[in-house]
C-alpha cells in the first residue's frame, strides 16, 4: 500500500506543478490578450486561454481524484507573480510590434516549458501504470504543440514587422536582393 501512496504523491506532485503553470500562464495570457492588436493572434490568444482554463480543471479534477489537493492553493502565488508582469511587458520594446514579438517569445518560451511538463508527466504515468493520468497529459502536450507550432509563425511575421516599422527602407534588403543572395554563384569554368 505504501508503493501506491508514493507513486500517487509524486504523481501529484507533478500535476500540482503543471497546474500551478497553467494558473499563473492565465494571468499572463490576459495581459497580452488586451495588448494584442494582430486579430489572428489575438483570436488565437483568446483559444489559448480558454485551453489553459481546461487544462487547469483537468489537472485539478485528476489531483483531487488522486487523493491530493491542498498543494492547489500555491497557485495564488503564481498568479501573483504573472500579474506583477503585466505592466512590466506594456513596456517591453519601442513600437507595438516589438511589444508583440516580445510578448510572442515569452508565451513560446511557456509553452516549450509546459511541454516538458507534460511529457514529464506522461512518460511519469506510463511508468507507474497510471493511464488516466498519462492520457490527461498527452493530450494537454499536444494542445501546447500546436500552440508553440503557431507562436514560431508569429515570431517569425512580428519579428517581419518589427522590421518594417522600425528600420528604414534603405537599410532593409528588397526582396529581388534577398532572391539573388541565396543563389548560389554560376561557375565561370566550362
Amino acid at each position: 500500500m505504501s508503493d501506491l501512496q508514493e507513486r500517487d504523491a509524486k504523481l501529484v506532485q507533478y500535476l500540482s506543478e503543471a497546474y500551478g503553470k497553467e494558473k499563473e500562464l492565465e494571468t499572463s495570457l490576459e495581459a497580452h490578450i488586451a495588448m494584442t492588436t494582430k486579430a489572428p493572434y489575438k483570436n488565437r490568444l483568446k483559444a489559448h486561454l480558454k485551453e489553459t482554463k481546461a487544462h487547469a480543471k483537468g489537472l485539478e479534477r485528476r489531483i483531487k481524484k488522486l487523493g491530493g489537493g491542498g498543494q492547489l492553493t500555491q497557485t495564488v502565488v503564481g498568479k501573483a507573480m504573472a500579474a506583477a508582469k503585466g505592466p512590466l511587458h506594456m513596456l517591453r520594446g519601442s513600437g507595438e510590434q516589438e511589444k508583440m514579438l516580445k510578448n510572442a517569445k515569452t508565451e513560446y518560451f511557456n509553452e516549450h516549458e509546459e511541454i516538458a511538463t507534460y511529457l514529464s508527466i506522461e512518460t511519469l504515468a506510463e511508468k507507474v501504470g497510471d493511464r488516466e493520468t498519462a492520457k490527461l497529459a498527452k493530450g494537454i502536450r499536444r494542445e501546447e504543440e500546436r500552440m508553440a507550432k503557431f507562436l514560431e509563425g508569429q515570431i517569425k511575421s512580428l519579428t517581419g514587422a518589427v522590421v518594417t516599422e522600425e528600420v528604414p527602407r534603405a537599410q532593409r534588403k528588397s526582396p529581388a536582393k534577398a532572391r539573388r543572395a541565396r543563389k548560389p554563384a554560376r561557375s565561370s569554368r566550362r
